[in-house]
């Protein structure tokens, strides 16, 4: 029979798995951590692990939750929200999500390795992964653009294409071996994203 633990227990091993989890997972990916790894520091053998989280990846995907609520609250709620002005909107929305890559190891992780959230997408139910819709950053900014344009406030007619535009320039932190001098990225950053967010919301009023 597979062994009782007390509540206290409990808590103490889900928080050392998730603990384990973040660390591995950030710092070699999904596919690399054994199971051996994940369970050693919170002293259970690997049939135990199976008592807390059905596999890797549902760890994966608990840890990608929690981030993700996290993220949306300050690149959305408290950036993307924070003010009516557009422009200024769009700016603080990129400045801050620059920061959340910067000084956020497993954010970075899950935006730049896209396979993982694949992988993870493969073994669990829809059910289980429509529970990110709630908290994903992404959808909330679609929505903001979409609602943005339909009230005149940004342009054109496909949020899509305008969050692709916001997107692009957060491209910029993840590949600044290929600018010109990657010491310079942080200022090139600036300039791109008050260009993107400038362009975005100047032509109100343009004739179409």
């Amino acid at each position: 029979m597979p062994r009782g633990f007390t509540t206290t227990e409990r808590d103490r091993i889900t928080r050392t798995l998730l603990a384990a989890g973040r660390e591995l997972f950030t710092r070699q990916g999904l596919r690399k951590t054994a199971l051996e790894e994940l369970v050693a520091p919170a002293g259970i053998v690997k049939s135990t692990f199976y008592q807390f989280f059905d596999s890797k990846e549902a760890l994966y995907l608990r840890l990608m939750l929690d981030e993700a609520g996290e993220v949306k609250a300050q690149v959305i709620d408290r950036a993307l929200l924070s003010t009516d002005d557009v422009r200024e909107a769009l700016l603080r929305f990129l400045h801050t999500t620059l920061d959340v890559l910067e000084n956020n190891p497993l954010w970075r992780r899950l935006v730049t390795h896209p396979e993982e959230m694949a992988a993870v997408a493969a073994r669990l139910d829809p059910e289980r992964l429509a529970a990110m819709g709630d908290t994903n950053p992404s959808t909330a900014l679609l929505e903001y653009v979409r609602q943005r344009q339909e009230r005149g406030d940004v342009v054109g007619a496909d949020p899509a294409v305008a969050v692709g535009a916001l997107q692009a320039v957060l491209l910029i932190p993840l590949n600044t071996r290929y600018l010109a001098d990657p010491a310079t990225y942080r200022t090139t950053f600036d300039l791109v994203a008050d260009i993107v967010a400038t362009g975005l919301t100047t032509r109100r009023g343009d004739p179409t």
